[in-house]
């Protein structure tokens, strides 16, 4: 018998145990040990009931992701399932932490299963471009019926244990601490009371009563907004659509078929690397893993606006208290408004409760005083781009602050080690660049100066899991890497409009490869006034910036959302874009007073300067060593931007579309439309040269 999973008798009750840390994931020895020791369960004639339960932090947390990759070795994990479902011994499945993937479809082959009140199942393959291939889009309906099944299958979301008892996958909750505990006393009753077997693949009560339900063209229709472009997520309908139509064998073999569908197509490996590339990307080069990490126990935001709430907020969620200092009472009275909003509105919508709600807010406290940052561990400024306003309030903070607290800039572009230079100690300088909204969106950019200490870095890498954000460490220029191949892909992109594009027309071909929305719309969600000081602050310092029709919209106040009009107008309560004819009218003046003669511009031109730019600008960034790794690139924009994760990230892209292709049109566009931007980085001529890609690197 495998030494992963063990068997032993405890009165009545044949205990099935895994242990194979850290999160008992199905390896090729944990399948074999469950089909042993279920053997040795079934022969064990003192064993009335057979129970599966885990050692460790969690219940089967899914796939082994050491196997990813490798030949499948037998038994399958459908096999598995089935040998477990087939007992002709009542089994029951004891789970805590989370039971996730291959792990509930494990238990779902259980005739029973109890749980802790606080664990989590779901089936989260679609996540990863796949749908789950063991029985559960099969099993799942049969418990918790269509509506839920689909739920669960096509988001990848976890469910919380008492939900799973309200929807029928789980038959009991414990609210006790010892699974192995509630798992004993449930298969105890299940012995006492001398409850039958019972196979999932035979219940018919939900699939009788949602036969023939439109539910399925409902969330086939919903799809086409929230996934649209994604082929996984159509795939788990359509194998949850068989559990209703066809026998349990031939629904089976109709899941296998789509599974292997998912697995062929291109979308699986885009998704696989960003798999990886998230939990790889907090693997810092050149930083030991012993290295200190300072506490962070309380924490100082300056400014209340959008994004300083939103930075409170997310230390709030996770139990850190936080200051937040402002100029003036009415902005501090607005900010804090706009936080308790926040949380109300979240609160309405079951995702807090009210108590939570008091909870976070007792932990943000306002004022008007740096002197209030004292005792704090690290201070986050969120003021607008201005590098004199930041260096007045560094240099403040150098004075207020105790010494070894982390001073940070939220800045989104500007030079970290100039900022550090307002304080006698850069060392403890850093930027952390949160994203918009701060509370919502994932990345955490964090920048590193050339005297940010080992210890800082580190700390704010471990901040970042802390608050639950996706940290990168990047290094210190303009933009850092988001947003400098940002501003390149905006250069051409408002190039294309000046030559005879229309913003709309742009935006589209950019939701049409995945992005959730386009350059121009972003533009109007971020803020055209941001992007506008911006463009000031380097005109102001001497750099030469064109003139664009953008800086128009600005000197309107059409600052985009906020105001209901900017690159697109907005009607009241909604974020859909319209295009809008008095821009049209701005952008036809603009090309006259240029002198520019409009030009039809194709899709494909579109796409090429809008992406291959950003590729050539990328390889700057990792020739550079701004970026340390190409998935480091990927994570920033997956996360930040909003790139589809399907697509593997920028990077992984450019290595599926053919990194000889995108030189021949870079070299193409240096020709014809000039610009330091065009020009072929030494990188990107390197591997296409050497036959390699930025994933080789």
């Amino acid at each position: 018998m495998s030494e992963v999973v063990t068997y032993s008798l405890e009165g009545n009750i044949g205990v099935i145990t895994v242990d194979y840390p850290p999160v008992n994931a199905l390896s090729h020895a944990v399948r074999s040990g469950l089909v042993a020791a279920l053997e040795q369960g079934q022969k064990d004639s003192e064993a009335k009931v057979l129970l599966l339960v885990c050692d460790g932090r969690t219940f089967i947390a899914g796939a082994d992701i050491r196997e990813f990759g490798k030949p499948m070795q037998e038994p399958g994990l459908a096999a598995v399932v089935e040998r477990f479902e087939n007992s002709d011994k009542p089994l029951v499945a004891a789970i805590h932490g989370t039971a996730l993937g291959g792990g509930l479809e494990t238990a779902l082959g259980c005739h029973y299963r109890v749980a802790l009140s606080s664990a989590k199942v779901g089936l989260p393959e679609v996540k990863l471009g796949l749908l789950p291939g063991a029985g559960g889009t099969q099993r799942l309906p049969r418990l918790a019926g269509a509506q839920k099944a689909l739920e669960m299958i096509t988001t990848g979301e976890f469910v919380a244990a008492k939900d799973a008892l309200a929807f029928g996958v789980v038959d009991a909750v414990d609210d006790g601490k010892d699974v192995k505990a509630a798992g004993m006393a449930y298969a105890q009753k299940v012995a006492d009371e001398g409850k039958p077997v019972r196979r999932v693949r035979d219940l018919t009560d939900k699939i009788v009563a949602d036969k023939g339900s439109d539910v399925f063209e409902q969330f086939r229709a919903a799809l086409q907004k929230t996934a649209r472009g994604q082929f996984s997520p159509f795939k788990c309908v359509d194998a949850v659509e068989a559990a209703f139509n066809l026998p349990f064998p031939e629904g089976m073999k109709r899941e296998r078929e789509l599974f292997v569908e998912c697995m062929n197509s291109p979308q699986r490996a885009g998704q696989i690397h960003s798999f990886f590339a998230e939990r790889e990307v907090s693997k810092v080069k050149g930083l030991a893993k012993d290295t200190p990490v300072r506490d962070v126990n309380s924490v100082g935001v300056i400014g209340a606006g959008t994004m300083g709430g939103g930075i409170a907020m997310n230390f709030a969620n996770v139990g850190i208290p936080v200051i937040i200092v402002e100029m003036k009472q009415e902005a501090l009275d607005k900010g804090l408004g706009i936080i308790r909003k926040n949380y109300e509105s979240s609160a309405r919508k079951g995702r807090i409760t009210q108590k939570q709600v008091e909870d976070r807010m007792a932990l943000i406290t306002g004022s008007l005083n740096y002197d209030d940052f004292k005792g704090v561990d690290l201070v986050i400024e969120a003021v607008f781009e201005n590098m004199a306003v930041k260096k007045e309030i560094f240099a403040k903070l150098d004075s207020v602050c105790k010494p070894g607290a982390i001073l940070a800039s939220n800045t989104s572009t500007l030079d970290i080690d100039e900022i550090a230079s307002a304080t006698k100690r850069p060392e403890d300088v850093v930027g952390m660049h949160f994203f918009s909204p701060a509370n919502v969106m994932r990345l955490l950019e964090n920048v590193r100066g050339s005297k940010t200490s080992d210890e800082v870095k580190a700390t704010v890498m471990a901040v970042a899991k802390k608050i639950k954000k996706v940290g990168v460490l990047v290094g210190n220029c303009h933009g850092f890497v988001g947003n400098r191949m940002l501003h390149k892909r905006g250069t051409e992109a408002m190039a294309l409009v000046n030559e005879g594009a229309t913003p709309q027309q742009v935006d589209k071909v950019l939701t049409d490869l995945g992005y959730p929305m386009g350059q121009f719309a972003m533009s109007d969600l971020a803020g055209i006034d941001v992007g506008y000081r911006i463009r000031q602050e380097l005109r102001n310092s001497g750099e030469q910036v064109a003139p664009s029709w953008m800086d128009k919209l600005a000197e309107q106040n059409r600052f985009g959302q906020k105001t209901m009009a900017g690159v697109y107008k907005y009607e009241e309560g909604s974020r859909k874009p319209i295009p809008d004819p008095e821009v049209e009218r701005i952008i036809e003046d603009f090309r006259k007073e240029q002198g520019i003669a409009s030009r039809e511009i194709t899709d494909q031109e579109i796409l090429e300067r809008c992406m291959f730019v950003m590729v050539n600008e990328a390889a700057k960034i990792l020739e550079e060593g701004i970026a340390d790794r190409a998935l480091d690139i990927d994570v920033v924009w997956i996360y930040g931007y909003g790139f589809p994760a399907y697509r593997g990230g920028p990077m992984f892209w450019a290595d599926q579309t053919g990194l000889d292709v995108i030189l021949a049109a870079v070299e193409k566009y240096h020709s014809e439309v000039g610009g330091e931007q065009w020009k072929p980085a030494g990188l990107l001529k390197q591997l296409v040269a050497d036959g390699r890609k930025f994933g080789d690197l």
